[in-house]
C-alpha cells in the first residue's frame, strides 16, 4: 500500500490528503467486509486514505514534546494501516473509533522512545504520568489558581507523589543528542559549538616527546645501577605501592637504615645521569 509521502511543506501534504473523501458509513463497512473475506487491497488503500487526515488532527495533540510533526504523522499513519488490518465491520462501530487507539498508541511509543536514552514509561502508571502530567498541572493550577502540589496532582490522577516528582523531573531534562542539528535549514550540530577544553596539539606534542625523553634517559640512568639499587628505584621509587624499607632489608637480609642508604646512593646515581630532572627526589618514609 503506497501512502502519501509525509515530505515537503505540511500544507503540501494536508491539501494532498484532502483530496480523498471521507467515506459514508456504508461505503467504510462495504471496503472493510471485502478487506475482511477477500484481503482485497484496493479496498484497505481506500479505507487508510479516507482517514489520513485525522491522523494529522491527532498528531497536532502531540505536538508539544518538540518532535516534528511530520515523524509523528508518520507513525500515527502506521497505527492506522495496523488498524485496518485488524478491524471488524461486524461490530458494529466506525473504523476511525477503533484506529484512534492504534493511532494514539504508535504516536505514544515514538515520543517515548525519542525521549531520552533512559528508559521512561516501562509501566501503565508512567505512561500515564508521562502523557497526563502537564495536562492536570495546568487544569488544577486553573482551579486553584496556583502552581499544584506534587500530592494534588498525585491524587488527580491515582498514583504515588514520589512517581510524580520522578516524571517531572524527567520531563523537565529531556536528553540533547550532540550528532543532531541546531536548526532544521542548517548544517551545524551541537557537537560543532562544544569547546575544547584540553591542551592544544603542539602543547600535546611537545609533552608527549618529554615524556619518552625521559623514559629513554631513565631507562639508560637504571643501567648505570647494580642489581640492589635498580630493584630499589623500581620498587621504592617508581612503583605505585612502594616497598617498605623493612620489606626491602627482608629481601636482602640486610637492616632499613643500610637499605635507606642504598636508596639514596641510587638516586645520586639516577641524578647525575639525568642532571636536568633537578633536585634529587625525596627519600620514601617507611
Amino acid at each position: 500500500m503506497e501512502l502519501p509521502a509525509v515530505t515537503g511543506t505540511l500544507d503540501i501534504y494536508i491539501a494532498e490528503i484532502n483530496r480523498f473523501s471521507i467515506l459514508t458509513a456504508e461505503e467504510e463497512f462495504k471496503l472493510a467486509v471485502q478487506l475482511k473475506k477477500y484481503n482485497d487491497m484496493a479496498a484497505a488503500e481506500k479505507l487508510v486514505v479516507s482517514n489520513l487526515r485525522f491522523v494529522v488532527k491527532i498528531a497536532h495533540e502531540y505536538r508539544n514534546y518538540g518532535l516534528k510533526l511530520s515523524d509523528l504523522i508518520q507513525e500515527g499513519n502506521i497505527g492506522l494501516m495496523h488498524a485496518v488490518k485488524k478491524f471488524d465491520p461486524y461490530k458494529g462501530y466506525r473504523l476511525i473509533s477503533y484506529a484512534v487507539w492504534w493511532i494514539r498508541a504508535y504516536m505514544q511509543n515514538y515520543i517515548i522512545k525519542s525521549w531520552s536514552l533512559v528508559k521512561i514509561g516501562t509501566t501503565q502508571a508512567q505512561r500515564k504520568l508521562f502523557f497526563k502530567l502537564s495536562q492536570a498541572k495546568k487544569r488544577l493550577e486553573t482551579l486553584s489558581q496556583k502552581s499544584p502540589e506534587f500530592s494534588e496532582i498525585a491524587q488527580s490522577l491515582g498514583v504515588k507523589e514520589v512517581e510524580i516528582e520522578e516524571m517531572d523531573l524527567r520531563l523537565s531534562h529531556r536528553d540533547l543528542s550532540l550528532d543532531a542539528f541546531v536548526s532544521e535549514d542548517g548544517e551545524m550540530t551541537h557537537m560543532d559549538y562544544l569547546t575544547y577544553e584540553g591542551e592544544d596539539q603542539e602543547n600535546s606534542l611537545i609533552k608527549k616527546e618529554e615524556l619518552a625523553l625521559v623514559k629513554r634517559n631513565i631507562a639508560g640512568a637504571l643501567a648505570k645501577l647494580n642489581e640492589k639499587e635498580k630493584y630499589i628505584i623500581r620498587h621504592r621509587v617508581m612503583a605505585d605501592n612502594p616497598l617498605t624499607l623493612q620489606e626491602i632489608g627482608d629481601r636482602y637480609q640486610i637492616t632499613r637504615e643500610r637499605a635507606r642508604q642504598i636508596e639514596k646512593q641510587a638516586l645520586k646515581k639516577m641524578r647525575l645521569a639525568i642532571p636536568y630532572l633537578g633536585k634529587e627526589p625525596e627519600l620514601l618514609e617507611g
